[in-house]
């Protein structure tokens, strides 16, 4: 399948910046310690030997009752000490012992006149009254033992974890996970936090009432319970937590939603409780609390919580602590997450968290600063400009941006440099966008002449439609599932789409395939995709952005931000009958898309050719190359920058 019109505003994968210290290492083990599992082991078998070889030499030996009445008859047993419930043990008179059971349902068995006749010394014992204490120790001890060893384990846990919280309940397990940073804080300050300006402000106001109530107590205004902070993923939330933490003077206590609840039913709700009453003991004092949407989720509404769920009772807990009969003075919540759409009404309304702090992708600028930041630890050529680095990467977050740098680093050094140039941020970011490239993926002479034409198809509409995004680089190298791309950079940051920028990006979209059936008279599987993204990109301008005649201004768009990818709508809030128009614009769409397509190929198809020539002989082209075929000898073309081509 042929991957391609690759658009860099889609975000790329990668993992969160850590700015934290690694931990030191703990401390190596004592040499005796591998010593004590063999020599418990070697100690349990000799008490087995050893008691087994005393129990055998002090058997005693088991007579029946008439073999018993033989021995006393033939003078052969010396002492005689009788229970209350019948049971003898003696010794005979050359040594050794035995026992036997008298008969209690005979009545009469003459024993005590044969045992005097024959002088054996009679002993009676009383019936036993209770258990000695050496009886209950020694039952007791594996239930001791037991106990001893989870507590030591509980205890070294808690310990490698931080020691955070102490806890209520068995094994801590109803205790808080927080982790407490007091005296050692974080090493994150605002200054290493690129861009968010207002974002950090907000923050930073929170820190400033914390630290000096006295100037707000003045002006009477009262301090904020809670502090939200969304955003899509990767876009330093928890960064900015850290941030608060190094800048605060005041104990900062860190954790996760999903460290709440576990198993055991109650211990969400004790956890809450003894999350807030440590961080009232250390008041003035900040709770960060990490994908809150793992408690926070609404309440009812066909979401699965009942009345009795675990989560739903932690949920409540959490209200009443921050705003309930005994409110926590001086303690501030900040919270971070991804899903706002998510979290219950009565968790966001003022009271509890007052602010609402949006963390959205970084803009041109803010890209800028934070390659800076990142770009310190890295021996940077001077052949790099991070401002056409930043211009390059339109949609990634921050942590995309610090993967970047990184892989950036990564292809240095494949190449055993330690100097990273231009050419390998231009590698490292396709490797983002579009995977590994394989060398063992070899197109055959004919399959590289449909992709050529496809990405021909593509990057000369887009050349020919004035509202649509330079060309910054045509490819026919295959490059994870993409046997070829077409990518476009914007010029500018766009944060409204007209009408006819999005007609121009339909109509790029499916110039692959027109190319197909205007120079090979048929179309390939490798326009999959386009069809997927023309589609998907029609039905909104359908059914959200009101941009069909037919239909009118109605828009049935999602109530959620969307962060996470999730635009689809909940359940469809129209007719049938809708449905069927929606369907039948956005056909109209797609084939007024293609026509216009068709037709522009059509009158420029002695360039089209030049163009799959072109990228046949030299397998990637960029900007510049094309618009030499177009529009030969014209100085006035939009020049696409910033993309290095990837020879």
């Amino acid at each position: 399948m042929i991957r391609k019109q690759i658009h860099p505003s889609a975000p790329a994968k990668s993992g969160p910046p850590t700015d934290r210290r690694p931990a030191p290492a703990p401390p190596p083990p004592p040499p005796w310690r591998p010593w004590l599992l063999l020599v418990g082991v070697a100690l349990t078998i000799l008490l087995f030997v050893v008691s087994g070889v005393n129990g055998q030499a002090a058997s005693p030996k088991t007579l029946t009752f008439t073999a018993f009445q033989s021995s006393v008859s033939a003078d052969q047993v010396k002492t005689a000490t009788i229970g209350s419930t019948g049971h003898v043990s003696g010794t005979f008179v050359k040594g050794g012992g035995y026992t036997t059971q008298i008969p209690t349902a005979l009545q009469d068995t003459g024993l005590s006149g044969l045992l005097t006749t024959h002088h054996v010394q009679i002993t009676g014992t009383a019936p036993s009254t209770g258990v000695s204490l050496v009886t209950v120790i020694f039952d007791l001890l594996p239930l001791i033992f037991l106990v001893g060893l989870f507590m030591w384990i509980g205890r070294r846990a808690k310990k490698q974890l931080g020691g955070a919280g102490i806890g209520g309940g068995l094994m801590g397990f109803g205790g808080s996970k927080a982790k407490v940073y007091d005296e050692e804080r974080p090493t994150t300050r605002f200054a290493d936090v690129a861009g968010y300006e207002g974002a950090k402000q907000e923050v930073s106001e929170v820190v400033d009432f914390l630290k000096n109530p006295h100037r707000y107590e003045k002006a009477g205004a009262v301090g904020p319970k809670g502090v939200l902070m969304v955003g899509p993923p990767g876009t330093g939330k928890t960064l900015m937590a850290r941030a608060v933490a190094g800048e605060a003077e005041v104990p900062f206590l860190a954790l996760t939603g999903s460290s709440f609840v576990e198993m055991f039913v109650g211990v969400g709700a004790s956890r809450v409780r003894d999350l807030f009453s440590d961080a009232r003991k250390r008041a003035p004092s900040i709770i960060f609390i990490d994908e809150i949407d793992a408690i926070g989720g609404k309440r009812g509404g066909g979401h699965g919580f009942g009345g009795n769920d675990e989560r739903e009772q932690t949920l409540n807990q959490m209200l009443a602590e921050m705003d309930g009969f005994d409110p926590a003075t001086g303690v501030v919540v900040i919270a971070a997450t991804n899903r706002p759409e998510a979290l219950d009404t009565a968790l966001l309304r003022p009271g509890r968290f007052d602010r609402t702090v949006e963390i959205p992708l970084p803009n041109l600028a803010e890209r800028r600063a934070i390659l800076g930041v990142h770009g310190k630890e890295v021996h940077l050529g001077p052949d790099v400009d991070l401002g056409i680095v930043a211009r390059g990467t339109p949609g990634f977050s921050g942590a995309d941006l610090a993967n970047l740098v990184n892989e950036a680093a990564v292809h240095a050094v494949r190449d055993n440099r330690s100097v990273v140039d231009a050419d390998d941020f231009d590698s490292a970011r396709d490797r983002l966008l579009l995977g590994r490239r394989e060398s063992s993926n070899a197109l055959l002479p004919e399959e590289k002449h449909s992709v050529a034409v496809h990405e021909a198809g593509h990057a000369m509409v887009a050349m020919l439609s004035p509202h649509a995004d330079p060309v910054a680089k045509v490819t026919i190298l295959p490059a994870g599932q993409a046997l070829g791309v077409t990518e476009q950079l914007p010029e500018i940051e766009r944060h409204l789409y007209p009408e006819s920028y999005l007609l121009d990006s339909l109509a790029v979209r499916l110039g692959g395939r027109s190319a197909e059936v205007l120079v090979l008279g048929e179309p390939s599987t490798g326009a999959s995709n386009d069809l997927a993204g023309a589609t998907q990109l029609a039905t909104r301008m359908v059914r959200e952005w009101g941009l069909s005649p037919r239909l009118g201004p109605v828009g049935y768009a999602s109530d959620g931000p969307g962060y996470l990818g999730e635009n689809g709508l909940m359940g469809r809030p129209y007719a049938e009958a809708t449905q069927r128009a929606i369907d039948e614009e956005v056909a109209a769409l797609l084939r007024q898309a293609e026509e216009r397509a068709t037709e522009l190929l059509r009158s420029h198809r002695e360039e089209l050719d030049r163009t799959v020539d072109l990228l046949i002989e030299r397998e990637t082209i960029d900007g510049d190359d094309l618009a030499a075929i177009v529009y030969p000898g014209r100085a006035d073309v939009p020049s696409p920058h910033p993309v290095r081509v990837v020879e």
